[in-house]
This record gives structure tokens, C-alpha cells and sequence, in this order.
């Protein structure tokens, strides 16, 4: 039996008269007591009076309505209903707007929160109680075209929208500005309900209908009605905020805010609104917040690099990195940054080295000069900018400026890399004390650091290689695998053809040791014990690969070695016949025993300190001149190599170009090292190495003139020096004179001619 006052359950044909009053009120229970809960049985009652008046006949005598009846299956009275349902829902928010009219701010979000979960929910069940409703009058109407018809859960949305929103809305807004002061108060720090502003926002989200795709949510009303006046509120509060901060506090504090606000909107977003605002809010935030403050921001930029502030680089850098160009004055500064400390650090190392004997800076202070002010900033940059690519090419810039133009380097081009190749040839000699410091293999990648960077590698190169002969030919290599490393990471970064000297030099010193050890075994068969009292070892180098200059001058070789001297002569022309040796006595080495002191000393000399010494066999005392005589060596030389073998007290010159052997020498070793390098051979090997690379230089230019020019067959006088300029510039900087005068070489050696009646037009000539 129903409850009392209820309406009875109606037949299963009754009219809407009957029918509506019954469900009218299992909707009400719904809509306003479903907390009260609804039986399974009232549930049920309710669905069943929806079928059953949907699919009742009644008798027509038209035969029309008969025929429709039949086509259909059911004569359908949806409409009915379907507009009896939508004029509960208006009545219902018209009441329910009502009671809202007096509430403001947090109270009338609470309301309607609290409105739209009961109604949303019972639209829910009523949508399910109508869904015979739904699948086929609703169906068939939108089947047919009609506009304005819903699913019911729909319709409810709709009338929610056009009956209890937008009235709210239309009256000053009132429904934004409560969420607005909600948001408002949040970022002022005070604790607010965020499920309570999330669930009233889902509603602006949830109200955009698409009309065309009922189960498609629009974002037009959320856009409309909220997230436009949100921005402007937005922009308003963080203008005035930014503003004010930024007169009462510094760039870094500021800094530290920005980054907090910008996690607060984050944050936002997550918590409360629409994933599709953050691109329009975070853009808005950071215009108003980084863009409009970003001078003041890249003006305190030096002042963080000068005070090494990594924090607030790092806070300045993120925050700029997010607007256009933003980063682009902090990576010029950066640049000009690093240059000057670059110069400043070897305008000070120079300083100290003029103070000193000679007033040359050191290879090594020179390299760690370079390389710290590089591993600081390079800190920098992967610490405070990330390693972003645009920091990187400024380090890049400001360093290949100051390694290769500096106090140190003055005008010449060619000092950084000299110094640079002295540096890597002290790392790679026996008993280095740098390489005992620590691993050697992170010594040389430091070279190669500097190396990058260096403008005239051909220079490097020809040092490089000069330093390798002596360290190969003097046999004071640190190790051979530590050779084969650096060259293999020259030839990484440079090609085969930079190193191909390099390795060449190593076949050479391979194919010397078993030459050595067969003319060894050679002399051993042919020759007594008693007759071999001179070890003995050759190297044979190609003239093409090692960089030794022979000596200009005759050399008399001393008669106890000139057997041997003859045997290898002979014992080389058997096995090469077609090839000459050139001795070279300037880079030999021999070592002597000492018999005339109590104490027998072995000395270590080169070949022109043994042939001086060899001559106080048979004398004590020698002048200047006959000296001359007996070694063939010129005055101006042999006088340094005397000079340091009086400052050993092996000779001793009291009078003027006399010199006495010393009976009284003492040394607290047995090896006793005289083949010390002399200042003239010093400064010799520098000459010859810049010689030498202006002469290649002349080679290299003209023949990339004639690969470039082979493969275009005309090209312009312009077109070409930029074209050689590029191609080079990877080895050395070519000067456009030198480039011109390369053209005319080939001009005059006809490889390239000027086209007819066009001077500055070239051909190649096949």
C-alpha cells in the first residue's frame, strides 16, 4: 500500500493526468529527500509507470493513428512527459535561485556547491528512472533533426545552466567574484576550502554542452564565465605584487618569489582548475612576473657571476629561460664574462713572469692558468644554465678568444699553441713529476680541452711532432701507451692526415730497434769481442716524417768511433743501395767512462761534448781554437759547449779560450748528465718550427685553392677566399694576403686562369 498522501501506483494504461501526478513526486523525493533514502520497490514502481505510459495504445478510430501505432510498435507519448520534466526542473532551480539571491562570497559557494551535488546526483537517478524515455522518444527526436531535446540527464544540465547559473552569474558576476576572493585569499597565504572551489569550477566545466555531441564537454562556459576574469585577476594581483616587492627588496629575493609564485599556480592548476588554463595562466604569470622585471634582472646578472651566487644564477637563469629572447643578454654578458677573466689571469701571470729570469711564462702556469678560468665557468654552465647550448657557445667564444689573444701571446698567433705543445710534451716525459700528481690520461684530456680551442693547430702540430722526435730519439717517453693515447685523441679531433707524421715516427723507431739489433748480430759473427768496445745503436729516420735538421757544418768524427761509424755505413748501403744517411751528430748522444779520477764516473753527453772530451785523452789542456780544429765545430757553437761543460767543472777556464781538464771533479752521482739543451738550439727549434709552418702554410692554401677550384670549375675572386677561408680555418686562420698571393702562385703555374674579359672571374685549367 502506498504511503499516505502519496500518489497510488497508476494502471498500466493510464494518461498523463493519472501517471504525472506519481512520478512528479518520485522525483521530488529524489531531487530534495534522497538522503531519506528510496525502496527498491518505489524505485522499481517508478520505472515501470515510465514504460507504461510510454508504450500505452489507446484506441484511435483514425486509421492514420492506427497505421502510426503500428509502424512504431507503441504509440510513444514522450513528449508529454518530456515537457512535464523539464517544467519540475525550472520550477525547482527557480526556488532554489531564490533562496541564493541574499548570499555572497563563501557562503554562496558552499550553497552551491551543496545544490549542485543533490541535484546532480538526482538528475542521475532520474536520467536512469526515464531511460525507456531516453532510448526512444529522446532517440527518435534527434534522429529527426529537433533541436533543444536531451537526454534527460542533459536536460537537467540545461535547465541548471539557463534557470539557476547564468541568473546568479548575470548579477554582478557573483558566482566568479566569490571564487575570486577565495583564490585571492589563498595567495595571500590563508588557508581556503580547495575541494570546495574545485567542485564549484568542474560545474562551469561540466555546464559547456556541445549540441552536436551531447556526451562532449565544451569549455566555453568555464572559458567565458571563469577563466577570463580568473587571467585578469591574475595579472592585476602579481602586476601590484611584483611591483611593490621588487622597490622594498633585491633582484635575488625577488628571484626566490617569482620562482614560489610560479609553483603556486602550478599547484593550483593541479588541485582546483582546468588542465587547459595553464597554458593561458603560467603565460600570463610569467609575462607579468619575468618578462616585465627581465632588465632588472639581466642588469644584476654580472653581479651574481662576479660573487659566484649559483643559487640565484641558477633562479635567474630558469626563470628567463621560460620568456623569448630572455636568456639572450645573460649569454652575451656571460661571454664577455669569461673573457675578461681569461685575460685578467694571464695579464697577472705575465706580470709575474716579467719579475722573473728570462720573463717567459711557463708552459704549465700558462696551461693551469687557462684551464681553471675554463673549469670554472664550464662549472657554471652545467650547474647554474644546465648546459643549455646557448651558454655552451659563449664559453666556447669567450675562451677561444683569450687562449689564442692575450697578454702572453701579444700579437703572435703562435704562442698559445707552442706553449700549449711544450706543456703536453712535459706531461709525456720519463719522471715528470706532473704526471705523478695525478693520472696522466686526465693531464692530456686537459690539453685537449685547450687544444679545441686553439685557432692555429698547424702550429700545435709542427711542435708537437718536434717534441715527439726529441722525447722518441732521446728515448724519454713516459710510456708508449701514453703516445699512442694523445695521438689518438689529436687524430679524433684533427683526422687521420693531422696525425699520419705522428704514427709514421713510431714505424720508424720499430724498424730502427730491429735494424740495430741485426747489425748487431752481424758485427758479432764477424768480428772479435776485443774489437766491438763501443756499444753501439743507430736510429734511421725518414726524412719525411721527422722534423731534424742536419747540421750545416763539417763535423770530424772522433777516431774511437769511426770504426763503427764505417761498419754501419757499409752494413746499411748493403741492405739499401739506392738510399744515403745523413748523420745527425746535432741530436746523437753518446756516453763515456771516466779513467783518470779515483772515482770512475759515467758521463752522458751529446756527440760535440764527447768529441771535446775525447781530445783530453792526449791532452790536458786545449785553447779554443784547437779545439776548432780537432771537432770541426764553429767557434759561436762549440763556445755554449763549453760552456757547459765548465759550468759541470768537467773543464775548468781560468784564462781566456783555455780550457784545463778538471783532475779535482767530483759528483754525488756516477751518472753524470752534461747533454743539457744550449740556449742557440733552444731558440734554433722555435725559429725552424715557424718556418716550417709558413711553408706548409703556402702548400696547404694553394692546394685547397685546387680542390675547390677543381671541383667548381669557375668561381669568383670573392667567392673563393671565403671558400678557402672556410675550409682552412679548421687547421689555422688564413690571412686574405696570403690567400691572394697563393691565387697568383697558381695563376703564374697555370693551374687556374682568369676568364676572358673578368678579372676577378678564375677558371680552372684541366
Amino acid at each position: 500500500m502506498p504511503a499516505t498522501g502519496a500518489p497510488a501506483m497508476p494502471p498500466a494504461s493510464a494518461d498523463l493526468a493519472t501517471t504525472w501526478p506519481f512520478l512528479e513526486e518520485g522525483v521530488e523525493h529524489i531531487m530534495i529527500r534522497l538522503h531519506t533514502g528510496v525502496t527498491y520497490s518505489k524505485y522499481m514502481n517508478l520505472y515501470t509507470a515510465v514504460y507504461n505510459y510510454c508504450t500505452s495504445s489507446r484506441l484511435h478510430s483514425s486509421f492514420e493513428n492506427s497505421a502510426l501505432g503500428s509502424r512504431t510498435g507503441a504509440n510513444l507519448m514522450g513528449s508529454d512527459l518530456y515537457n512535464n520534466l523539464t517544467r519540475y526542473f525550472t520550477t525547482h532551480l527557480e526556488a532554489q535561485r531564490e533562496k541564493s539571491e541574499p548570499i555572497v562570497d563563501q557562503d554562496l559557494l558552499v550553497f552551491y556547491a551543496s545544490e549542485w551535488d543533490r541535484f546532480t546526483t538526482g538528475a542521475n537517478y532520474i536520467n536512469r528512472l526515464f531511460a525507456y524515455l531516453n532510448r526512444h522518444w529522446v532517440k527518435r527526436e534527434k534522429d529527426e533533426g529537433r533541436k533543444n531535446v536531451y537526454q534527460v540527464y542533459i536536460l537537467a544540465l540545461v535547465q541548471w545552466r539557463d534557470r539557476l547559473f547564468y541568473p546568479i552569474q548575470n548579477k554582478d558576476h557573483k558566482l566568479v567574484v566569490a571564487l575570486l576572493k577565495m583564490i585571492e585569499k589563498q595567495r595571500n597565504g590563508e588557508t581556503i576550502d580547495t575541494g570546495l572551489v574545485k567542485k564549484v569550477i568542474d560545474s562551469f566545466v561540466s555546464l559547456g554542452l556541445d549540441d552536436n555531441d551531447q556526451n562532449k564537454a565544451q569549455l566555453d562556459v568555464y572559458q567565458k564565465e571563469f577563466q577570463t576574469p580568473f587571467i585578469e585577476a591574475t595579472e592585476k594581483y602579481y602586476a601590484h605584487e611584483s611591483a611593490t616587492f621588487l622597490q622594498e627588496h633585491s633582484v635575488p629575493e625577488y628571484l626566490k618569489k617569482a620562482e614560489e609564485r610560479l609553483r603556486e599556480e602550478e599547484d593550483r592548476i593541479e588541485r582546483y582548475l582546468h588542465f587547459s588554463t595553464r597554458k593561458t595562466l603560467i603565460g600570463k604569470c610569467e609575462d607579468v612576473l619575468i618578462r616585465e622585471h627581465s632588465g632588472k634582472m639581466q642588469d644584476d646578472f654580472q653581479n651574481l657571476l662576479d660573487y659566484d651566487k649559483d643559487e640565484d644564477l641558477q633562479r635567474m637563469y630558469q626563470l628567463l629561460s621560460r620568456i623569448p629572447e630572455g636568456l639572450d643578454p645573460l649569454r652575451k654578458k656571460f661571454e664577455e664574462h669569461v673573457k675578461k677573466a681569461g685575460l685578467a689571469a694571464i695579464a697577472k701571470l705575465q706580470g709575474e713572469a716579467a719579475g722573473s729570469p728570462g720573463g717567459e711564462v711557463e708552459p704549465k702556469a700558462y696551461v693551469d692558468a687557462l684551464l681553471e678560468v675554463h673549469h670554472k665557468n664550464q662549472e657554471t654552465v652545467n650547474r647554474s644554465f644546465r648546459g643549455e647550448a646557448g651558454f655552451v657557445a659563449s664559453l666556447d667564444r669567450a675562451c677561444r678568444d683569450f687562449v689564442n689573444r692575450n697578454a702572453a701571446t701579444g700579437t703572435s698567433s703562435t704562442k698559445s699553441p707552442e706553449l700549449l705543445a711544450k706543456h703536453a710534451d712535459a706531461l709525456l716525459r720519463k719522471n715528470n713529476k706532473l704526471s705523478e700528481e695525478g693520472d696522466l690520461e686526465e693531464h692530456l684530456n686537459k690539453v685537449m680541452t685547450l687544444f679545441k680551442y686553439i685557432e692555429d693547430k698547424d702550429v700545435f702540430q709542427t711542435f708537437y711532432t718536434t717534441k715527439l722526435s726529441k722525447r722518441l730519439i732521446h728515448g724519454v717517453s713516459a710510456s708508449d701507451e701514453s703516445e699512442a693515447s694523445m695521438i689518438a685523441k689529436l687524430k679524433e679531433a684533427c683526422g687521420f692526415e693531422y696525425t699520419n707524421k705522428l704514427q709514421r715516427m713510431f714505424t720508424d723507431m720499430q724498424l730502427s730497434k730491429d735494424l740495430t739489433d741485426q747489425f748487431k748480430e752481424r758485427m758479432e759473427v764477424a768480428h772479435d769481442a776485443a774489437d766491438l768496445d763501443v756499444a753501439f745503436s743507430a736510429m734511421v729516420l725518414g726524412t719525411n716524417f721527422w722534423p731534424l735538421n742536419a747540421p750545416a757544418h763539417n763535423f770530424n768524427i772522433p777516431k774511437n768511433i769511426l770504426p763503427t761509424y764505417e761498419r754501419f755505413q757499409r752494413y746499411y748501403q748493403s741492405k739499401h743501395s739506392g738510399r744515403k744517411l745523413t748523420w745527425l751528430w746535432n741530436y746523437s748522444k753518446n756516453e763515456l767512462r771516466t779513467n783518470y779520477l779515483n772515482q770512475k764516473y759515467i758521463l752522458m753527453t751529446s756527440s760535440y761534448q764527447m768529441a771535446v772530451l775525447v781530445q783530453y785523452n792526449e791532452n790536458d789542456t786545449l785553447s779554443l781554437e784547437e779545439l776548432v780544429t780537432a771537432t770541426g765545430i764553429p767557434k759561436d757553437l762549440l763556445s755554449q759547449v763549453l760552456a757547459v761543460l765548465a759550468k759541470a767543472k768537467i773543464l775548468v777556464n781560468e784564462e781566456t779560450d783555455q780550457y784545463d781538464l778538471n783532475p779535482s771533479f767530483k759528483s754525488k752521482k756516477i751518472r753524470v748528465n752534461l747533454n743539457q739543451p744550449i740556449k742557440a738550439e733552444v731558440k734554433q727549434e722555435s725559429s725552424d718550427v715557424l718556418k716550417t709552418v709558413d711553408e706548409d702554410r703556402k702548400y696547404v692554401i694553394q692546394a685547397t685553392i685546387v680542390r675547390i677550384m677543381k671541383a667548381r670549375k669557375t668561381m669568383k675572386n670573392q667567392v673563393l677566399i671565403q671558400e678557402v677561408t672556410s675550409q682552412i680555418s679548421t687547421r689555422f686562420a688564413p690571412r686574405i694576403p696570403d690567400i691572394k698571393k697563393a691565387i697568383d702562385t697558381l695563376l703564374e703555374k697555370e693551374y687556374i686562369e682568369r676568364a676572358d674579359g673578368q678579372r676577378d672571374v678564375f677558371n680552372y685549367v684541366a
